[in-house]
């Protein structure tokens, strides 16, 4: 399994999943011309591209996406809604109904972001690996069993946004949507660690977050690799 960061953070995110047989992309919120770059303009192994939700950040190259590719593309019906998107190449998806993509069983569980209908999706390859991927959510309802990628979001932490000069409507927005290093914490002891052979912490907030703080004490409560989006 290869996990490759093209973006991570509030400037714009995308990520390729690599099972050695097809690939998935998930997010397009840079610029397609730097997709295309990091793709090396081959998307041939592309299974799709699924969208989490529709902010700036996470879809800011999808229309562009659709012109150019042949790949099809995957989110919420209401993320779709709000993006104005439709098309023979542009599916809906529905939590806790499962997919296949290519060699990839996707699995879409709602999260908690304010945004139409987030998601969250479960990637359980043909070769046995599953990978979660879930980012701009301030908390996970799930739990699951035999993950053996974590791609998490790691936005802030409680003490460092405490700290910081933020209004109080700044404050309460990243705290009902996004995903806390405690709550990473605690949702990573509250599922099945047995097979778990990497963690990638994602969307790091720039003042609020600590990436070498996060990666410390998530690796020391894992005991595995655990690896900063982007770096």
């Amino acid at each position: 399994m290869i996990i490759t960061t093209i973006a991570s953070g509030s400037a714009g995110n995308a990520y390729i999943v690599d099972d050695g047989i097809s690939q998935l992309l998930l997010e397009c919120g840079i610029r397609f011309q730097l997709v295309k770059e990091a793709m090396m303009f081959d998307f041939s192994r592309v299974a799709g591209l699924l969208i989490t939700h529709e902010h700036g950040d996470h879809t800011k190259g999808v229309k562009d996406f659709i012109k150019s590719t042949a790949v099809d593309l995957y989110a919420s019906e209401g993320t779709l809604e709000a993006l104005n998107l439709e098309g023979y190449r542009i599916h809906h998806l529905a939590s806790k109904e499962s997919k296949t993509i290519g060699s990839w069983r996707v699995l879409p569980f709602q999260t908690e972001h304010d945004a139409a209908e987030p998601l969250g999706f479960l990637l359980a390859s043909q070769t046995g690996e599953k990978v979660l991927f879930a980012t701009d959510t301030y908390y996970l309802k799930y739990t699951f069993k035999g993950i053996t990628h974590l791609m998490l979001e790691c936005n802030y932490s409680f003490d460092i946004l405490s700290e910081n000069q933020l209004d109080q409507t700044r404050k309460n927005r990243v705290i009902n949507s996004h995903f806390s290093l405690e709550n990473v914490k605690e949702f990573i002891k509250a599922n099945d660690l047995s097979k778990l052979k990497e963690v990638h912490l994602l969307h790091i907030s720039e003042k609020n977050g600590d990436p070498e703080r996060f990666k410390k004490e998530i690796q020391e409560l894992t005991g595995i690799p655990v690896f900063i989006a982007g770096r």
